[in-house]
């Protein structure tokens, strides 16, 4: 039985580069690799996979909110990558976890938690589905210790209200400690001093 893999990180920690080093080996050893990703991701174009690093492929599936997987699609495949799979519904996520059952090993990237520090549908079922869950690290963005929130901002200030998907890269989003994520954000006041 194969396993249903998700890999996690802030915005910049080269989870799409990762992805295409991944399918990158599994071709160089003349495997049969689908790329899938959610059609709403359009930020490089509609089925563009990129990293900020300059890699790029092309999806081999787009995936909608409502997308009912086909195994047919699925046979002979020998490993599944998932780019920006946080934005998938958690229906997708289950479809992808059935598809391990006999099927090639799926392997998911993507964000954990919003800029408000909450979950995000797809990151939520892959949490409670996954068989392996890894995190990609990078360091915070304004200090050196590790990032685990992405801090949203515009016009040079921390935001805290908007629609939770807003597509965007280094001109939005910046990772961040809990520390820093605190300092710029109204999300999560310093408690009262000790009496």
């Amino acid at each position: 039985m194969a396993k249903l893999y998700f890999r996690h990180g802030t915005m910049d920690s080269a989870k799409t580069l990762n992805l295409l080093a991944v399918a990158h080996n599994y071709r160089s050893q003349g495997k049969r690799v689908l790329l899938l990703k959610p059609r709403i991701d359009d930020r490089f174009g509609a089925g563009a996979i990129a990293s900020r690093a300059g890699l790029h492929a092309e999806a081999d599936l787009l995936l909608d909110r409502d997308s009912v997987l086909d195994p047919a699609q699925f046979v002979g495949v020998d490993c599944v990558l998932v780019d920006e799979a946080q934005f998938l519904s958690a229906r997708v996520i289950e479809q992808l976890r059935v598809l391990t059952q006999g099927g090639p090993p799926v392997i998911c990237y993507g964000l954990r938690t919003d800029f408000r520090t909450e979950l995000f549908e797809g990151s939520r079922r892959l949490l409670e589905l996954a068989d392996s869950i890894e995190e990609v690290k990078v360091t915070c963005q304004f200090c050196n210790r590790k990032a685990i929130f992405n801090l949203r901002h515009g016009g040079g200030e921390a935001v805290t209200e908007g629609e939770q998907i807003q597509l965007g890269g280094a001109e939005s989003y910046a990772p961040a400690c809990f520390a820093c994520y605190q300092a710029r954000t109204s999300l999560f006041p310093p408690l009262p001093p000790r009496t």
